[in-house]
């Protein structure tokens, strides 16, 4: 029976890991090889593991592993921490179970807010599918593996990431111990470590806010009264740049229709793209205007949040988007007016919740003002 429910486990990571890799067709032609390269491995794994271990599901399960001293567990894991190169303890599926000091610092990002979320949420969009394969290769028991990817925080720079099995006593499940150094190093130190993005302190940020307060109520108070959309432009144009990289707007009483896009100056082919996406095959879009409640993500683990643009790429992939705010335009208790989407991507800072509660505050102040005949 254990040995059913372990390949019941292995070819339900298997069949994820396929609609990872189909999903990762979009990503830039350069990358495409690393893809092609874990999609190879995939259908080894199918042929030479998956098949013949059906055929000898009847084997009995493994001995229990006795428990090691308590103190030496603490000793152990005292050692984890503060061991100078930057490490991670994850699962067969990449969830994070320990971060040491040091991963925390190279990547910029808390132990306890990795800890129980998968470390793919962490790269880009497109090293995630061949990072998953890997670890669920080396967890398998196929051999040490070591691939290069780049953190969704500093796309420009390289991570060479090596992976290696590791049998924590007394658990009946192969771990995954994850060394990150960047790429062309041998031992990372502080100097080569990507310092993660700096902090603005909270007086700073808070001043900032009320500068975009400030500037919405102008452009709403102060522009002619017309048509709904025109309303929503204005608004649009205040967040767009300043305080989100994409600003996407979708209005209409019953079903919505896109009414703007506004994009980085570099990508006209992306915002023509998310422009002739229908509305109603973005569940974030369409869960919004629903439910009238304020949607915040960070590294959002679904790529298909936002659904897929004309030319069939998911749109967060495709618009490297690192955290997204979908606001519905709610005036009081009635439905919502329209849905406005906002993107931001790279190395900028993550949509924070002070920041999320003053663009619903915001959202309410357009809803009004769209009203306004």
């Amino acid at each position: 029976m254990a040995h059913t429910d372990e390949f019941g486990e292995e070819l339900a990571d298997f069949v994820r890991r396929v609609s990872e890799l189909k999903a990762a067709r979009s990503v830039p032609a350069d990358a495409l090889p690393t893809v092609l390269d874990a999609a190879i491995f995939e259908l080894d794994h199918v042929a030479g593991r998956l098949w013949p271990r059906y055929e000898r599901l009847s084997s009995g399960g493994p001995a229990a592993v006795a428990p090691v001293d308590r103190q030496e567990q603490q000793l152990l894991k005292a050692l984890f921490q503060r061991v100078p190169v930057p490490v991670a303890l994850v699962d067969r599926e990449t969830v994070v179970r320990r971060l040491n000091f040091a991963a925390a610092d190279f990547t910029g990002v808390r132990a306890g807010y990795a800890t129980g979320r998968p470390l793919t949420g962490f790269l880009a969009h497109g090293d995630r599918a061949a990072f998953r394969s890997q670890a669920a290769a080396v967890a398998r028991g196929e051999g040490d593996r070591s691939l290069t990817v780049h953190l969704q925080q500093h796309p420009s720079v390289p991570v060479r990431v090596t992976l290696t099995a590791l049998r924590p006593n007394g658990e009946p499940r192969t771990a995954v111990l994850v060394v990150l150094q960047p790429a062309g190093s041998r031992v990372p130190s502080d100097e080569r470590v990507p310092a993660p993005v700096p902090d603005l302190t909270g007086t700073t940020r808070h001043a900032a806010l009320m500068d975009l307060v400030d500037a919405m109520t102008t452009a709403l108070l102060g522009g002619p009264a017309g048509a709904p959309s025109a309303v929503l432009e204005r608004a649009a144009a205040v967040l767009h740049g300043r305080f989100a990289d994409w600003v996407v707007a979708d209005t209409g009483p019953g079903r919505l229709s896109r009414t703007t896009v506004l994009a980085p100056a570099e990508d006209a082919e992306g915002a023509s793209a998310v422009a002739g996406q229908d509305p109603a095959a973005c569940p974030l879009v369409v869960e919004a205007a629903r439910g009238g409640s304020a949607a915040l993500q960070v590294r959002a683990a679904d790529p298909d949040a936002f659904g897929r643009d004309t030319s069939g790429a998911p749109v967060l992939v495709r618009a490297n988007v690192t955290s997204l705010l979908c606001v519905p335009l709610v005036r009081g208790a009635g439905p919502a007016s329209g849905v406005l989407t906002l993107f931001r991507g790279g190395g900028r800072l993550a949509f924070s919740m002070a920041e999320a509660q003053a663009m619903d505050m915001m959202s309410r102040h357009i809803a009004l003002a769209m009203d306004r005949v």
